[in-house]
């Protein structure tokens, strides 16, 4: 797990966090910025697969041609 996965996981857990506050306290503008939290969080965390999902194709294509 890179230092990215964790913080995009800290920063979900946090948005969950949040949201349940706002939820237990009945404010709303809590629980929107935690939900927004954990979507950034997602986001991010799609962004990190879709460049490590990148990195690994090309280490494979130049593992092909043998070009290390």
């Amino acid at each position: 797990m890179s230092a990215a996965d964790i913080n995009n996981s800290a920063e979900k857990a946090t948005g969950k966090v949040k949201e349940g506050l706002g939820k237990a306290t009945d404010n709303e503008e809590l629980e929107a910025e935690g939900q927004s939290d954990q979507v950034k969080a997602s986001a991010k965390q799609a962004g990190e697969n879709v460049k490590d999902a990148a990195q690994k194709a090309g280490e494979s294509i130049k593992d092909a041609f043998g070009k290390n």
